[in-house]
């Protein structure tokens, strides 16, 4: 019924939304005598940002088409390379890029958004290194027929899109995917598995949700598991290719999200329409374009987000020994020559101080000069892998890592003694 209900709804509001754009685009016709009337431009400013913020979306594009390195302008070139019912890989590269560049894979969280969401990150990694990426589906559009997807699955993704990268590659995880990202790290890493990453970077990620709990912790733990189950949970309606399936459906993050802020997010709107009305162009598109982003939403299967629900969030299983990978026990202290760099922001609302950092303190087998923590100061969770702040000050940090771990032999060159953890503010 939950799902049904908002499609009902979600055609009525697209409806005044084609209404809403239509009036505004009459009101600031400039052919019509009134177009320049004060009144009619307030009017037209209101109408187009309800329409904005009602208009149906789909899943955005990367839409990287060129790329600024050192002056010089090169054709970035996007690609599928591999082809999964849950999600693909892409690739994105540029002829400017040397031939042994290093090889990154950026996970892409599986949290309600599209990974088109870190097209800023792509494209700062993108400036030194070959980057691939996940890039999840949408659940809703996987027929029934192509099984389920949990935890298991998505760690056997990340460690067969490693497998296809091939051996020397490095590994980002940006947020919720840290936790499978490092999952899959110690899996290869104990079966020495030439694929295992060389570096892996992980950006305010869920580790050990005990430290510094925020609003999105308190709320996985304040009801039990089965109250996720039976008020969040709903079946994709006969409209869609995955008819049937049991999902997390993206409206509803979206509308957790938005509420957690939604004073913030209210002044934006009030802020857009103000920028409208002053004829403030570039603003009120700085403005549109983001939630242009924000608001293109996935849906979750329904046994993955079950699953991270009580694994991550409410049984801390990775971080007290305890997480269990196609039955076997997962060996943190296995990870011994994958350099493991942590950044967290200091105003993340998201994933709390020392949330990430907590996996430094959870691989016993690596040696100190291999762990490395960042704190970027005054800086929100979405300004971790976005925004200027991490073009100029965080991505040099995971490029000064990759470089100095560029091989496994420099990881093996690297003294074990006499070295205490690096911290970096």
């Amino acid at each position: 019924m939950l799902y049904k209900a908002y499609e009902i709804q979600r055609s009525l509001m697209n409806a005044s939304s084609a209404w809403a754009s239509m009036m505004a685009d009459v009101l600031n016709d400039p052919r019509l005598p009134f177009a320049t009337y004060g009144p009619n431009q307030t009017l037209a400013s209101a109408l187009d940002v309800f329409a904005h913020a009602t208009a149906p979306r789909g899943k955005p594009a990367f839409g990287i088409r060129t790329i600024q390195v050192d002056g010089q302008s090169h054709a970035v070139h996007e690609t599928t390379v591999v082809h999964r019912p849950f999600g693909d890989l892409k690739r994105f590269t540029h002829e400017g890029l040397p031939a042994d560049a290093p090889r990154m894979l950026l996970v892409a969280p599986m949290s309600g958004h599209y990974a088109t969401l870190l097209r800023g990150t792509v494209e700062r990694l993108l400036e030194r290194a070959v980057v691939y990426i996940t890039d999840w589906a949408d659940a809703k559009y996987v027929p029934l027929a192509e099984g389920h997807f949990d935890l298991d699955d998505y760690i056997d993704y990340l460690i067969g899109f490693l497998e296809h990268v091939g051996p020397g590659a490095h590994m980002m995880a940006v947020c919720q995917p840290s936790v499978p990202a490092f999952a899959a790290t110690a899996v290869l890493a104990a079966q020495d598995h030439p694929c295992r990453p060389l570096t892996l970077t992980m950006m305010g990620g869920p580790i050990d949700t005990r430290e510094s709990p925020t609003a999105v912790n308190d709320h996985a733990v304040a009801k039990p598991y089965v109250w996720f189950k039976h008020n969040v949970i709903t079946s994709v309606p006969e409209n869609y290719p995955g008819a049937g399936r049991q999902v997390y459906p993206g409206f509803v993050q979206l509308t957790s999200f938005m509420s957690m802020n939604l004073g913030s997010h209210m002044m934006s709107h009030y802020k857009l329409f103000q920028h409208m009305v002053q004829g403030a162009e570039e603003n009120a598109d700085s403005t549109k374009r983001f939630y242009d982003e924000y608001r293109s939403v996935c849906d979750l299967p329904a046994e993955f987000y079950l699953q991270t629900v009580d694994v991550v969030f409410q049984r801390h299983a990775l971080p007290q020994g305890e997480f269990i990978h196609r039955g076997q026990p997962v060996d943190l202290g296995a990870i011994t020559d994958t350099a493991i760099l942590c950044i967290e922001g200091e105003r993340d609302d998201i994933s709390g101080i020392g949330q990430t950092r907590a996996a430094l303190k959870v691989t016993p087998g690596l040696p100190d000069e291999m762990k490395q923590y960042f704190l970027a100061p005054e800086v929100g969770h979405y300004g971790i892998f976005n925004g200027s702040r991490w073009r100029k000050s965080i991505a040099p940090v995971v490029e000064a890592w990759m470089t100095r771990f560029a091989t496994r032999d420099d990881a093996a060159a690297k003294p074990r003694r006499g070295r205490k953890l690096t911290a970096v503010s």
